[in-house]
């Protein structure tokens, strides 16, 4: 049988890092195996649905480079199956149609925390069937018939073997008042038809998996393989919030994350290759991956470490490339007026200083801007005045003979050249200010080799010169 897995979320809201490293570990492990990867929106809770969700997954898995083979398929269309389906259990007695009212279970429930011990419905409509009115009836909602005696176990492909008490587990709602099904019916139904062999999902769906199984069992369906997915922490080993990283993988994108640098991060959490390699491309991971080197503890999210992901990548990728993804973070507006040479300039200066994209804009200001600081930072340790004017005089003068698009190596020579073996601080620190009104920034040389693929470069760098000098 071919290897097929599905991603399965449900549209409540835009795709966040957990269901990216799900897609991710499931798309890795189909293409790892010759398979299978579909992909299906679980969309039957319709009152959660989020307008543009289902096209955000979309996109998302797309920008990543994980592709389906298969949907995406909507489970609000395949209705009439599922209630099949229900009518089926109904009749084998392996389910039952419940019409109690919302206030007898909420007083079920709070018998059961008075007396500090899990809710499990009483069975009491299964001992009092109602009249028949079928399973999609306004007044009813199908229970499962979870047998009272027994254990149920299964062999997870992460945490080995589990298994649990019949005795402990709740008759839970199979399909809705409202003919909607749940997640725990539909997903069964599902994944047996779509033929998915292995269920690879968050470690949250553990104590529903015994639930499922007894379905396939009732249903006399072979049941597929599970591995589940290590819960997601932060540094504290809290379960992630959106501070502390459970924000959704576009805001990550927009904040000038990379995509492979997301990728490769989040393929971390949880997983470990089992060698010194951190740096691994999509093909890379297909061929690593394996569930056997999935973790069972908790993976923590570490901001730094994905900082440090995304400064490799960005260090790495091509200026043109990377401008595609920068030029929205510049501070200003419309780049259209900005050749692409000086563009590109500016990320080979910053791009060895960046966790992510977005401080381009707060680190480069300067050259859209004219800056404004105190004239005390034009001097260099204890110059005077007068010094700090004859040393911006001197640049001055070198700069005016420079000629368009003069490279950092000759501006860097003609400098060296007029300083001889003087100190190269008493010329530089005041000329790095004038143009970056900046204490900590860039040398001079490649600020000047950027200015000038401008046209207009040599006249704004001896305007703010001068600028600089006025202020003595």
């Amino acid at each position: 049988m071919v290897a097929t897995v599905r991603f399965a979320p449900s549209p409540t809201g835009l795709l966040h890092i957990g269901g990216l490293r799900t897609a991710l570990f499931n798309f890795l492990f189909a293409r790892k195996n010759n398979g299978k990867f579909i992909l299906r929106i679980e969309d039957t809770d319709k009152s959660r649905e989020v307008r543009g969700a289902v096209e955000n997954i979309k996109e998302t898995l797309r920008t990543f480079g994980l592709n389906w083979d298969v949907g995406p398929i909507f489970q609000s269309e395949r209705l009439k199956t599922y209630h099949e389906h229900a009518s089926r259990l109904v009749a084998q007695g392996d389910a039952y149609k419940c019409g109690c009212s919302e206030e007898r279970i909420a007083d079920l429930k709070k018998h059961a925390q008075a007396e500090k011990r899990p809710f499990r419905y009483d069975k009491h409509c299964l001992k009092n069937p109602a009249p028949s009115t079928g399973s999609g009836s306004n007044h009813f909602v199908i229970r499962q018939n979870v047998p009272e005696e027994g254990i149920t176990s299964f062999e997870d492909l992460v945490y080995g073997k589990i298994q649990v008490a019949n005795s402990t587990l709740d008759d839970g709602i199979l399909v809705k008042s409202d003919g909607y099904p749940v997640y725990n019916f539909a997903n069964v139904i599902d994944d047996h038809l779509m033929e998915i062999t292995h269920v690879i999902r968050g470690e949250e769906f553990i104590p529903s998996t015994p639930k499922h199984i007894l379905l396939y069992k009732s249903f006399g369906w072979q049941v597929p393989q599970f591995a589940h997915l290590p819960l997601l922490v932060d540094k504290k080993r809290q379960k992630l919030s959106k501070r502390s990283g459970d924000a959704a993988v576009k805001e990550y994108v927009e904040k000038g994350y990379l995509p492979e640098a997301i990728l490769n991060f989040i393929a971390f959490l949880g997983w470990n290759p089992k060698t010194e390699q951190e740096i691994f491309s999509l093909d890379e991971l297909i061929k690593a991956f394996d569930l056997e080197k999935v973790n069972k503890s908790a993976a923590v999210f570490d901001l730094e470490k994905l900082n440090w992901f995304n400064s490799h990548y960005i260090k790495e990728k091509p200026l043109s490339e990377l401008l595609k993804y920068a030029q929205r973070y510049f501070p200003v507006t419309d780049t259209s007026p900005y050749p692409e040479e000086f563009l590109e300039k500016i990320l080979e200066i910053e791009k060895g200083r960046l966790n992510k994209l977005s401080e381009v804009g707060e680190r480069a200001g300067y050259f859209f801007q004219e800056p404004e600081y105190n004239k005390d930072l034009l001097s260099w340790k204890d110059m005077t005045g007068e010094e700090i004017k004859k040393s911006l005089e001197v640049s001055k003068k070198i700069i005016f003979n420079f000629q368009f698009s003069i490279s950092k190596k000759e501006i860097e020579k003609t400098f060296f050249q007029e300083i001889g073996e003087g100190d190269k601080g008493t010329l530089l620190w005041p000329l790095r200010v004038a143009l970056t009104g900046l204490r900590a920034s860039p040398g001079p040389f490649e600020i000047l080799e950027a200015f000038f693929c401008l046209q207009n470069g040599k006249e704004t760098v001896l305007k703010r010169i001068q600028k600089a000098i006025d202020k003595i």
